[in-house]
């Protein structure tokens, strides 16, 4: 996982190792639509979701598929794992984190098993979203889209 957001306070990392994809390539028109707030979505070569940014497990959805976190000067940070996988009733994810729990950034979160997801016709984007930023400037460059060769900045 490497660097993708950077600012004097925060810099938020990509979740899991994949193929970066901008928002609104996302088959979802509520996040492709930018509803949930700015962001950027992975498409994942593994199942291992990390954290992206130091801070606290703020919620956990019961079905594993979301998360939400708070960075340490207060910045949500929402991960969403797969595109209509909140129907698995968490199958296919297991997590050993807990909400209120502090990690630092790269920590394991969950681990999804990305052929139960294919198996049940599930998409597995990994979607990165700022609930807060959904009305400021967030640079995005997807240049090179492979993570690592990525950089963004908050504004």
């Amino acid at each position: 996982m490497f660097g993708l957001f950077k600012s004097k306070i925060n810099e938020i990392m990509t979740p899991v190792n994949g193929m970066v994809v901008d928002l609104k390539e996302v088959n979802d028109p509520v996040f492709s639509g930018k509803m949930m707030g700015e962001g950027f979505a992975v498409k994942p070569s593994d199942g291992k979701i990390c954290a992206p940014v130091k801070g606290r497990i703020k919620s956990i959805f019961p079905t594993l598929h979301a998360l939400t976190m708070e960075t340490e000067d207060g910045l949500d940070v929402l991960i969403h794992i797969g595109l209509d996988t909140v129907e698995l009733n968490g199958g296919g994810f297991s997590s050993i984190i807990q909400e209120g729990q502090k990690v630092k950034a790269g920590d394991p979160l969950v681990q999804v098993d990305l052929a139960f997801l294919a198996k049940n016709d599930k998409d597995d984007i990994v979607i990165v979203v700022l609930p807060e930023m959904k009305d400021k400037k967030l640079a995005i460059n997807l240049g090179t889209r492979q993570v690592g060769e990525i950089a963004a900045t908050l504004e």
